[in-house]
């Protein structure tokens, strides 16, 4: 028998990936412009090379918030956007498949701290998982 406890809560991931690896943050609620703009200075603080950001349009990603902090960057961040309705082109898209149908797949946490753990787990394993990060790019076929 499995029991679920569900009660409206969430957790929210943000995730970037390059061509060798994923970096990731979890949030209780959904992601909002300042946890976007707080990313990106991670992003930019962990990665010294110019990044450029692909991204739907999600209401955060365009936000001003976010467009005046990526213009503060001089260059550091460059944001392109996906075309509309094209979850298909965005390798992230294929992590958190990857999380939900097969890392985490027939697992019913009792809280969300145990969800929490559990995930940031298993993402840090797809970290260091090449094969993981090289499937979601080839699925996306950006390139």
């Amino acid at each position: 028998m499995v029991q679920f406890h569900f009660d409206w809560k969430h957790i929210s991931l943000i995730a970037g990936m390059h061509l060798k690896g994923v970096c990731f943050r979890l949030h209780d609620g959904s992601i909002k412009k300042q946890e976007v703009v707080a990313f990106l200075k991670a992003l930019k603080a962990h990665l010294p090379q110019r990044l450029l950001v692909i991204w739907d349009r999600a209401k955060a990603h365009c936000s001003r918030l976010v467009r005046e902090y990526v213009d503060c960057t001089d260059g550091h961040i460059n944001i392109e956007y996906l075309p509309a309705y094209a979850p298909e082109l965005n390798p992230v898209e294929f992590l958190w498949a990857w999380l939900k149908r097969h890392a985490l797949a027939n697992f019913c946490p009792d809280s969300l701290t145990e969800l929490r753990h559990n995930a940031r787990g298993k993402l840090k394993s797809a970290q260091r998982r090449f094969a993981v990060v090289a499937s979601c790019w080839a699925q996306a076929e950006l390139f």
